[in-house]
C-alpha cells in the first residue's frame, strides 16, 4: 500500500489515504517519490479550473528513485533518479512529428484512467497522468527523465514544471536574445524561474512585477534589475525603465484576465507578450480594434515552456552546474503529505514561491 494525499471532490478536503497502486505495466515504472513541488495547476484541479476525474492524488512536479520497471520498459532500471514528466510525448503523432512534443495530441490520455484503488476498492486517478503527492506512483516510462544520481532530488523535482516552464518559456517561447529587455508578472515558482531564464538568455533590463513587496529581495537576487508592484501606472512605469519604449518582451505567469492585459500593455510596439498563466475559460480578455494592428504587438500562449523535456531537462542540469541556475531558492516552503493544504492557502493569498513537500 502507498500513502497518498486523495482529493475527492472540488474544493473538497483531501485527506492522507492508503491506496493501492496498479500492477506495473509492461510499459510503465513505479517511482518513489522523494520530493513533489506544490504547483498552481494543482490548485487549478481542485478548484475545477481544470477538469479531472475524482477521487485523484493531484502533484505532477516529482522526483524520485525507479523502484520497479515493467517487462518491455528499455532505458530505465530500478535505482534510476528520475524527475516526473506530466505532458509525456507520444513521438507519432502530429504535433510530435511537427516538433510541438508539448502539444501532444496523447499526452493527457493517462489522466482518465485510475491508476490505484483505495481501501474500500473505489478507482482513484492521478492528476494529470503523474499522482506525485504519494509515497509512490505508477507512470508511463515516457514519462520519467533520467537524471544523475549526484543531483539533489529535492531540487530536480522542481525541473518536472516550474523550472522547464519559466526558463523554457524565455528561451524556445519567447527566444529572448542578449540585451534585450524582459518584463516578469507573477512571482511563483514559474516567474522566478523566468528572472533566470532572462537573466540566462542574457536580457540586460529584467523587470519583476507582482502584488508582494516581500518578494523583491528573492526577485533581485536570482536576476531582476528593477521590481514593481501592478498597478493603474505600470505600463508607464516599465516604459520608464526602457528608454520610453516598454519592455521587447512581457512574460504573464498568472494567468488572469487582468495581468495578461498588463503582460499586452507593458510590452512595447512590435514586441512579445507570452503568457504562461493557466486561467479560467470564463475570463475573458479583451483587445480594441484598433490596438492589436497599431502597436503591432504578439500575444502568444506558452504550454509547458515550449519545452521537450528529454532534451531541455539535460539543457538545464548544465546551466545547474554552471551555477547559472539557483533552483534551491525557488523553495520558500518545505512541508510534509499532510500540510499540502497550507500551501494551496498561501498560493491563493500570494505568499511565497515554491512549496515542496518531502517524503
Amino acid at each position: 500500500m502507498t500513502r497518498a494525499l486523495v482529493l475527492r471532490a472540488v474544493d473538497g478536503p483531501a485527506a492522507v489515504e492508503e491506496v493501492d497502486l496498479n500492477p506495473v505495466g509492461p510499459h510503465q515504472v513505479r517511482v518513489r517519490i522523494a520530493a513533489a513541488g506544490v504547483c498552481h495547476s494543482d490548485l487549478s484541479l481542485a478548484n475545477g479550473t481544470l477538469r479531472q476525474p475524482f477521487p485523484v492524488v493531484l502533484g505532477h512536479e516529482g522526483a524520485g528513485v525507479v523502484a520497479e520497471v515493467g517487462a518491455e520498459v528499455t532505458g530505465l532500471s530500478v535505482g534510476d533518479h528520475v524527475v516526473l514528466n506530466w505532458s509525456p510525448p507520444c513521438r507519432s503523432c502530429w504535433f510530435c512529428e511537427a516538433g510541438e512534443p508539448y502539444l501532444c495530441a496523447h499526452a493527457d490520455d493517462a489522466r482518465g484512467v485510475p491508476f490505484a484503488r483505495t481501501a474500500g476498492g473505489e478507482d482513484v486517478y492521478a492528476g494529470l497522468g503523474t499522482g506525485a503527492f504519494a509515497t509512490e506512483t505508477v507512470i508511463g516510462a515516457n514519462a520519467c527523465i533520467p537524471v544523475p544520481a549526484d543531483i539533489p532530488l529535492a531540487e530536480a523535482a522542481l525541473l518536472g514544471c516550474a523550472v522547464l516552464t519559466g526558463v523554457g518559456a524565455i528561451l524556445n517561447s519567447a527566444r529572448v536574445r542578449p540585451g534585450e529587455s524582459v518584463a516578469v508578472i507573477g512571482l511563483g515558482g514559474v516567474g522566478l524561474a523566468a528572472l533566470q531564464g532572462a537573466r540566462i538568455a542574457g536580457a540586460t533590463t529584467i523587470i519583476a512585477v507582482d502584488a508582494a513587496p516581500a518578494k523583491a529581495d528573492l526577485a533581485l537576487s536570482l536576476g531582476a534589475t528593477h521590481f514593481l508592484t501592478p498597478g493603474p501606472s505600470l505600463a508607464k512605469e516599465v516604459r520608464a525603465l526602457t528608454a520610453g519604449r516598454g519592455a521587447d518582451h512581457a512574460v504573464e505567469c498568472v494567468g488572469r484576465s487582468a495581468t495578461i492585459r498588463a503582460a499586452w500593455s507593458v510590452t512595447r510596439r512590435g514586441g512579445r507578450a507570452t503568457v504562461l498563466g493557466l486561467g479560467a475559460s470564463s475570463d475573458q480578455v479583451t483587445f480594441n480594434a484598433l490596438e492589436v494592428a497599431y502597436f503591432a504587438r504578439t500575444l502568444t500562449g506558452c504550454m509547458y515552456g515550449s519545452t521537450d523535456p528529454a532534451v531541455d531537462v539535460p539543457v538545464l542540469l548544465s546551466h545547474y552546474r554552471a551555477g547559472a541556475l539557483d533552483l534551491a531558492s525557488l523553495v520558500t516552503d518545505h512541508v510534509s503529505l499532510a500540510e499540502v493544504g497550507d500551501a494551496f492557502d498561501r498560493m491563493r493569498n500570494g505568499v511565497g514561491a515554491r512549496t515542496l513537500v518531502h517524503f
